[in-house]
């Protein structure tokens, strides 16, 4: 799941898409889609999903998520110890508040979040058959202790050594494998779904989606100042937008109803006027000292210093609101944003899009 966190010796455990710098990013080359429905776009032969609202609840905070407003919470993150196989499974007493919660809301599904940035031994793990059915056979077990609706793998990256793990070039290969027991693990009735590169890269997704029930797309950190964190559309100001990242994932051989739209609740500031990472909870000192614009073909807002330089790229509940509304329209089957904690005291980006996806609060 680096910057987005709370804390810097938090930073290599975030669910965030860490700029790929393996090969160039692909440059912006549609024109911003309107918001008409792509009628064509659904997959049919799958028939309607329920949607989803996928939230990220942190091991490290004390926020407690509003359980009406989501219909999973992924709680970030448990690691691999290194004998490949046993699940660190962080704060169990703050682990079993969050499925209290289903209390509150019985529909609520809890995931378990496995991995996130610099999180390793996936590759040692997933290399072996004998570590990769115990590590699979310790996740079940972790289902059954918790009471969790599946599992969650968020393995940046297959073949990538760029968060400082360990890395293969059979990763690729090996993850599938990994897909493949444990979903004969834990059967058809327990999810499991995974983090995904925004360039869709590092997964044969053609070969791994029969195993995955639904793909959480990291469409943020895909640009710092002067280019957009998170650009719906693309523009002159985007490096790669959800737009054409829910075109890579497409083409790749996930169906649009598998597909998840990752939302950041987080902006990426300069690093000199604005600190590298401002939750939008923290936003309002910023936005009293410098000047707001709106990106017209992006769909996103930024800040500006007093020379007209961008000083920080973020969302806000206009921005949200519109992101919300693409997944409608592409037929996608939900929303994920990363991370629950960083929303206000008045949920404002979480209802923005609870509002438009929930069929109950509608």
């Amino acid at each position: 799941m680096k910057r987005i966190c709370l804390l810097i010796s938090l930073i290599m455990l975030c669910c965030c898409d860490k700029p790929d710098t393996s090969e160039p990013i692909t440059p912006p080359v549609a024109a911003p889609e309107d918001q008409k429905p792509d009628n064509g776009s659904q997959d049919q032969e799958e028939g309607a999903l329920p949607m989803v609202i996928v939230g990220y609840a942190t091991y490290w905070d004390s926020v407690m998520p509003d359980p009406t407003l989501l219909t999973h919470i992924n709680y970030a993150f448990a690691h691999i110890k290194n004998d490949f196989e046993t699940l660190d499974i962080k704060t169990p007493s703050r682990l079993k508040k969050i499925v209290a919660l289903k209390e509150k809301n019985p529909d609520l599904q809890i995931m378990l979040s496995i991995g996130g940035w610099g999180a390793g031994n996936f590759s040692e793990m997933a290399a072996d058959e004998t570590h990769r059915k115990n590590f699979c056979k310790n996740c079940l077990k972790a289902v059954e202790q918790y009471g969790f609706a599946g599992i969650d793998l968020d393995w940046e990256y297959p073949t990538s050594s760029s968060a400082g793990i360990s890395a293969s070039p059979n990763d690729t290969k090996n993850f599938t494998l990994l897909l493949k027991d444990l979903r004969e693990v834990l059967g058809d009735d327990l999810l499991i779904t995974m983090a995904s590169s925004s360039s869709a890269k590092y997964v044969d997704f053609k070969s791994a989606i029969q195993y995955l029930d639904f793909v959480n797309i990291m469409t943020y950190d895909m640009g710092d100042p002067p280019k957009h964190n998170a650009a719906l559309h693309p523009s002159s100001m985007s490096s790669r937008s959800c737009e054409e990242s829910v075109k890579f994932h497409k083409d790749k051989g996930v169906p649009y109803n598998k597909i998840v739209l990752g939302m950041p609740f987080y902006g990426h500031g300069n690093g000199s006027d604005v600190p590298e990472s401002v939750d939008y909870r923290d936003l309002g000192k910023y936005l009293e000292k410098f000047t707001k614009k709106w990106d017209d073909k992006a769909k996103v807002p930024y800040l500006v210093n007093s020379e007209g330089k961008m000083v920080l790229t973020y969302d806000d509940e206009e921005s949200i609101a519109l992101k919300a509304d693409f997944v409608k329209s592409k037929g996608l089957r939900g929303a994920m944003y990363w991370n629950i904690e960083a929303d206000d005291k008045n949920w404002t980006l979480s209802k923005a899009i609870s509002t438009r996806l929930l069929p109950t609060q509608e």
